[in-house]
């Protein structure tokens, strides 16, 4: 069994704020989860998706709040993340979606929230690789609190389809790190925790032992 992933998360409004938090990160993050929002799915508008960039030597996963984020399939392919997460409460074809990222290497993802539940994306559970249970503050970075009865949701879905890729989204700190872990999350979605920490290096590496 692997080990899950810290994947400290970047949530900025404009391009300066988004400077700011990937110079925070790039130094020791392996991963990180992206945010976009467009003020609608999400309660507040987060930096365009066109002006995200990444080092060369990280994992990235873009999490894209949108209410309808297949309009933008094609920006995505070109900027090729290793992942794109949208939401399963957005609009749109999300076979054809999914068949087009998969056709360029980019792996697809679904964010559920708190209140969506698994038998929403059943029917396309075949064409999805990573799963996100959200347990925060949509568009907001910190102040989320943990709520573990959504475990329930990642056995589900584990055994529905046990090779999914479960990611969490929410109020992750160096207490409940291991169980979320040992309740079966594979990446650990950080906000607040590393980025508002005085030391996010110290703060990262804290939660990495624990996995």
């Amino acid at each position: 069994m692997s080990r899950a992933v810290i994947c400290p998360t970047i949530t900025a409004l404009d391009s300066k704020e988004y400077l700011v938090q990937m110079d925070r990160l790039s130094n020791f993050a392996k991963r990180l989860h992206l945010d976009v929002a467009d003020g609608i799915l999400a309660p507040r508008k987060l930096i365009d998706l066109d002006q995200l960039w990444w080092p060369g030597n990280i994992t990235v996963d873009v999490h894209v709040m949108y209410q309808q984020p297949f309009n933008y399939t094609e920006l995505l392919i070109v900027q090729h993340p290793q992942l794109v997460i949208v939401h399963a409460e957005a609009d749109g074809d999300f076979s054809s979606f999914a068949a087009r990222m998969h056709k360029h290497g980019i792996e697809v993802g679904v964010a559920l929230l708190p209140m969506t539940k698994v038998d929403t994306i059943m029917s396309a559970l075949g064409l999805i690789d990573h799963v996100l249970i959200f347990s925060g503050n949509l568009g907001f970075q910190g102040g989320s609190q943990v709520d573990l009865s959504l475990l329930r949701k990642v056995r589900a879905l584990k055994a529905l389809k046990p090779t999914i890729e479960i990611g969490w989204d929410g109020g992750i700190n160096d207490q409940n790190t291991r169980i979320l872990i040992e309740g079966g999350v594979d990446v650990l979605n950080v906000g607040g925790y590393i980025q508002q920490s005085a030391n996010p290096a110290k703060a990262y590496t804290t939660l990495e032992a624990l996995t």
